[in-house]
């Protein structure tokens, strides 16, 4: 997920596709793992475990991650991939909750003979994904990093105010996943209007090496992206009302955590509420992440909120952290 200022631009507008023509398509710097009609783009580098998954944001790729990845793969294996309809992954079976999510991601690393344990990495909207993850597949998760994750207590700047995510649910029923798709699925990535892809990456992605910026123009240019974004914005306040009310504080056991927060949320006064409310709500927000393991700890990183790009030193220290403690024969319980 971009920076918070353009979660606005991703919750309502979600101009981020177009209509086909655009920068001539890439190769995949990873594999294609057909999941029974669709593939998703996994790329694996590195060796020696535990295995480092990262869940991107919204609206972000694999490779936005090349930066912590080329760090990781140093002392560890680690898999960036990117979601169904993201960039080199065919669309996927809707609706894009955090359950057909992680299905993809669990059968997918499991037919690339990728084994536990993980060490899930999750930023921005992906850190309710990874946390979902750990509560599906227990056994294989050893140990969690959240990157200035969105949680299910804090509000964050939607248009003109602020509100959590969690706010517009409706506490519908969360259909079961599927890998099979369905028609219905195929009709629901092709509804609805696109529009033109940014002629020029903003700041930060001006970080990126130069094979990543190009990569980065052709996958907004992809139309499968926005219908994609739109599912995942409509189901994830579901998934997080549900965290919202089930308790959370050690639900992830003595598993190691690392919750990577920003030092400033950098909020106007313009969003319905003071900056100074929604600065205090966001750090005791985040604060209550690292209570999610009754080994979870805190860290506060003076970075923006794309700390993969901004400071990927940071990001990569605390990965492996993680990392070295699984390794010590620290177990999930």
């Amino acid at each position: 997920m971009r920076q918070v200022p353009k979660l606005a631009g991703l919750f309502l507008a979600l101009s981020l596709s177009c209509s086909g023509a655009g920068p001539e398509h890439p190769k995949p710097p990873g594999r294609l793992v057909d999941l029974g009609g669709h593939r998703l783009h996994i790329d694996c580098t590195g060796r020696g475990a535990p295995t480092v998954v990262v869940e991107a944001g919204l609206a972000d790729f694999s490779f936005d991650w090349i930066l912590v990845q080329r760090r990781v793969a140093r002392f560890a294996r680690i898999c960036t991939y990117d979601r169904s309809g993201y960039a080199f992954s065919d669309p996927g079976p809707q609706p894009r909750t955090y359950a057909q999510i992680n299905l993809e991601l669990h059968d997918a690393l499991h037919k690339l003979g990728e084994r536990s344990p993980l060490v899930l990495v999750g930023h921005s909207f992906g850190g309710g994904v990874v946390r979902h993850y750990a509560s599906r597949y227990p056994n294989e998760v050893a140990g969690i990093v959240l990157v200035d994750a969105v949680s299910e207590e804090e509000r964050i700047p939607m248009g003109d105010k602020a509100a959590r995510v969690r706010d517009s649910a409706t506490s519908r029923a969360i259909p079961p996943p599927h890998e099979t798709m369905l028609d219905a699925d195929r009709a629901a990535q092709s509804a609805g209007s696109v529009e033109p892809p940014p002629s020029k990456l903003e700041p930060p992605l001006d970080r990126l090496p130069m094979k990543e910026r190009r990569m980065q123009l052709w996958a907004y240019s992809q139309p499968a992206l926005r219908a994609t974004v739109q599912s995942e914005v409509e189901w994830s306040p579901e998934d997080m009302l549900l965290m919202h009310n089930t308790p959370q504080a050690g639900i992830l056991g003595q598993r190691p955590l690392i919750v990577l927060t920003r030092a400033e949320g950098a909020y106007g006064n313009d969003l319905g509420f003071p900056a100074a409310e929604l600065e205090k709500e966001r750090r005791s927000a985040q604060a209550a992440l690292a209570r999610l393991s009754t080994r979870g700890r805190q860290t506060i990183v003076n970075s923006g909120h794309n700390m993969e790009l901004e400071a990927p030193d940071h990001v990569a220290s605390a990965i492996r952290e993680v990392v070295e403690e699984v390794r010590r024969g620290q177990r999930p319980r």
